[in-house]
């Protein structure tokens, strides 16, 4: 009796046992983790918005963060930063890879927002011996970073993925010296957990995040604390936020267009409030999350990463300086005057990101996503952050551009990074689904 009970039970146990392996075997083929550290000093610290004195402040408006969000397949998986600073240099980045062995440094992006209204990450020489950083906050910026990417690393769960690219609707960004020349796509990469929930909600656009800049004595992570507000309390998951090919100069609409400084050379006055920062921001995350509510959902995106190191000519005296006299110890080749910086592609899904060390002008932007397909992600300032990077054809080409050439790295800076990011892309399909 009880041996015939067990044979027709038997069935039934092989197909509860099949559905779940494969179950477990979908849910494993792609999981994604999230997290966020505050990183604001305490107490408040001057802002830097480039080279030259830092400002200081009195107050802040919202919080400066590093947000993480981790994806992986069954082979790879890959750590995407957003910090909010201005810039945060491949020294610095290599501390925090140190300290989350679990993952191949190459493997961990480091993106800056490039908030105005942060202190100096790059250790700035201010020309007397001393430098326009606090490497004690610095420090403790390192440490809290790899906290959060060793926290996402441990809530990798089973989830599925939806990647969307269109045109951002609304005064959002403009191109400050031609107004109409600027990227208003907006790409965006979205992990959601098996009970229907977002993990985080990735906002790659193209801007200047500098309402408020850092002359009003204000901390703040600009406009991107309110758009990441906003996406986190309309239910998108961690929010985060990597810019684009912003270099020369496409920077948030912040324009009082009822209020022309000069109207010859199309020039404004600036509203540079938080109330503005909020606009902007708000607008940005109504935005992408429109665009990846209609995406499909892939439930078993591959994921895959590829990189390499290339040799970049320091012609500039201003860059060549930062790199020789700050305390940060950037590497470099003395004999050849240059510098490495590493340059990573990364494929989730049917989106590839490619990522640029710096501040890319726009139509280095298009030409690259014209060139490489619909969902291509620009990661800017990613993995190191030295100066605009222009073509020879720009370079010095007009008045407007004598300040871009003189704090870019060289003439040749954007032809070696469009040459070694296409040869990239042609030498790695992307991976089959899985």
């Amino acid at each position: 009796m009880r041996d015939r009970l067990l044979a027709r039970l038997w069935p039934i146990w092989c197909l509860i046992a099949l559905g779940i392996s494969g179950e477990t075997a979908f849910a494993a083929d792609f999981r994604a983790g999230a997290a966020l550290r505050v990183i604001t000093p305490e107490p408040l610290l001057p802002v830097s918005g480039g080279m030259g004195p830092a400002q200081p402040v009195t107050e802040k408006r919202g919080d400066l963060t590093a947000r993480v969000l981790v994806v992986a397949d069954a082979d790879t998986t890959v750590a995407i930063v957003g910090i909010d600073a201005l810039g945060f240099p491949a020294v610095l980045g290599d501390r925090v890879r140190a300290l989350v062995p679990r993952l191949p440094p190459q493997q961990i992006l480091i993106a800056a927002t490039h908030t105005h209204s942060a202190p100096d990450c790059y250790a700035f020489p201010d020309g007397t011996g001393g430098h326009t950083g606090n490497l004690e906050w610095m420090d403790d910026v390192v440490r809290t970073t790899a906290e959060a990417v060793n926290e996402a690393l441990d809530a990798l769960r089973p989830a599925s993925l939806r990647v969307a690219t269109a045109e951002a609707q609304g005064k959002i960004a403009f191109n400050y010296y031609a107004p109409d020349l600027y990227d208003r796509r907006m790409g965006v990469i979205q992990a959601t957990a098996l009970d229907g929930k977002p993990i985080a909600t990735l906002v790659n656009y193209a801007i200047h995040p500098e309402v408020l800049g850092n002359k009003r004595g204000i901390l703040s992570p600009d406009c991107i604390g309110p758009l990441c507000t906003r996406i986190e309390e309309r239910g998108g998951g961690l929010a985060v936020f990597i810019n684009g090919a912003q270099g020369g100069m496409i920077t948030a609409d912040n324009r009082d267009l009822d209020t022309p400084t000069d109207p010859v050379r199309g020039t404004w006055k600036d509203i540079g409030t938080w109330e503005e920062c909020e606009r902007i921001g708000h607008t940005m995350a109504d935005e992408a999350l429109r665009i990846v509510a209609g995406a499909e959902t892939d439930a078993a995106p591959a994921v895959a990463a590829t990189s390499r190191d290339v040799s970049f000519p320091v012609e500039s005296d201003d860059l060549w300086a930062v790199v020789t006299l700050s305390p940060l110890n950037y590497a470099h080749d003395k004999a050849t005057r240059t510098i490495t910086a590493r340059l990573a592609m990364i494929d989730v899904g049917k989106a590839r990101i490619l990522t640029i060390p710096g501040e890319a002008l726009p139509n280095i932007g298009a030409f690259l996503k014209r060139k490489t397909g619909d969902h291509t992600f620009l990661f800017g300032l990613t993995n190191d952050a030295f100066g605009y990077i222009l073509t020879e054809v720009d370079f010095l080409a007009f008045p407007r551009y004598q300040y871009v050439s003189r704090v870019s790295l060289g003439e040749r800076t954007g032809t070696i990074l469009i040459d070694n990011l296409l040869e990239m892309v042609r030498k790695t399909p992307r991976p089959a689904a899985k």
